[in-house]
């Protein structure tokens, strides 16, 4: 531990004023890097990549393998290089909504509640008038690069705003519309579809709404044009047959939990039963979307 200390104090000596300024300004870009990063997939990636960092090079030293520290040692400078040159798309995403920032940023965010209150009462006019929808509620994991895909609105949500987006015909009434930060960010979004057993036989709506909550955390409100059903996909798993309060009940808990992925929402603010959880988890009938 002597030569530990020595070292320690030998650095702490040298430390003054400038040293700490110094300090702040890497942490500061560094800072800034991580707030142009956030908000897109790209975020998971790089902490996936940091976390296989730590994970080598720990093992490098504590077994002492002379060919994987090699590589380290002669690869960092390659990864700095490297590192501008992937993440550009969201690099650059990332200036461009940091230059369009200005007033919004003093812009009151709507309520969780009001927001809903109009998912809520949005999804039932359009099953009522066998309207398809597709909404997607943002949580922790950014959708940036799915927002991009769409065409940027920006706005208050409102019910006459929803339904008269998804109205039969509207420009914007395909794809998925996303909400950010209580507002609505784009509409006529594309989204990845599900391969999996959860989506099959169901809709092109459907398969979406699981194949996004199957890679990120968001919650995906589906209405059927076919059936006129109010479906909800949360962590890759759908549930159907929603009424007024077991959507306000899912939508409320699934905000509620942000942060806590893996925590499927309960149905009516509590753990369903099993046999309540199976009946909601049965496929309905395919949709034909338009």
């Amino acid at each position: 531990m002597t030569p530990f200390w020595n070292t320690l104090t030998d650095i702490f000596s040298r430390f003054d004023v400038r040293s700490g300024f110094d300090i702040l300004i890497i942490a500061a870009l560094i800072y800034s890097v991580l707030l142009l990063l956030r908000g897109t997939t790209a975020m998971s990636l790089l902490r996936g990549a940091v976390i296989l960092l730590i994970i080598a090079v720990l093992a490098a030293n504590v077994f002492n393998l002379r060919v994987l520290s090699y590589l380290l040692t002669n690869s960092l400078t390659a990864v700095l290089i490297g590192i501008p040159i992937i993440f550009q798309p969201e690099i650059r995403r990332g200036l461009e909504r940091l230059g369009r920032t200005g007033a919004r940023t003093f812009v009151r965010p709507t309520s969780t509640d009001q927001l809903i209150d109009t998912v809520v009462t949005s999804a039932l006019q359009l099953a009522a008038a066998r309207t398809g929808a597709l909404v997607v509620l943002e949580r922790e994991t950014g959708l940036q690069d799915y927002i991009d895909t769409g065409h940027t609105v920006d706005a208050v949500p409102s019910v006459p705003l929803l339904t008269n987006i998804f109205f039969h015909n509207a420009p914007m009434h395909d794809g998925a519309l996303i909400m950010r930060d209580g507002r609505i960010a784009a509409a006529s979004c594309v989204l990845p579809l599900s391969e999996t057993s959860a989506a099959a036989g169901h809709g092109t709506r459907h398969r979406a709404a699981v194949g996004l909550t199957e890679r990120t955390d968001a919650v995906a409100v589906v209405v059927s044009e076919e059936t006129g059903g109010i479906s909800v996909a949360v962590d890759g798993r759908l549930f159907g047959g929603m009424d007024e309060h077991r959507l306000r009940a899912v939508i409320t808990n699934a905000l509620a939990s942000r942060g806590r992925r893996g925590r499927r929402p309960a149905m009516d603010g509590s753990a369903p039963p099993p046999a309540e959880a199976a009946e909601l988890a049965a496929p309905p009938r395919r949709e034909h979307v338009r």
